[in-house]
């Protein structure tokens, strides 16, 4: 049995607590509320995304077909989606310009929609 989305939503659950940890005990000295909020907005997508893999790994067996690209577009997109976030959060402790994440982020996002979008269609094929 290949377990790639449960390991997947195992480690970007451990990721999201721990990133959660961090802005609620460091990150809330270092950085603006508003800042505080973009980064937990991205802590709760990760949740989600997590959540939602673990569901495909738990449920694969009965789907009939292989969810390995789908999975490797919506990482693609969460890590695009999410990682932006979390470096548009940290550009007031961070010495590196990070204008140029403001355009990924929907990108990340177009990307885990087309992603879920096509987990919908292979179902109705």
């Amino acid at each position: 049995m290949d377990k790639f989305e449960i390991k997947l939503g195992a480690i970007l659950f451990a990721l999201a607590i721990m990133f959660g940890a961090f802005g609620a005990h460091a990150l809330k000295e270092l950085v603006s509320e508003d800042a505080l909020n973009t980064f937990e907005i991205g802590v709760r997508y990760q949740f989600y995304q997590a959540l939602g893999f673990l569901f495909l790994g738990l449920g694969k067996e009965k789907f009939g077909f292989s969810l390995r690209a789908i999975s490797i577009g919506m990482l693609i997109g969460l890590s695009l989606f999410c990682g932006s976030i979390y470096g548009i959060a940290l550009k007031e402790i961070i010495s590196f310009p990070v204008s140029f994440l403001g355009p990924i982020t929907p990108i990340g996002g177009v990307i885990l929609i087309f992603s879920w979008g096509r987990l919908i269609t292979k179902f109705y094929k």
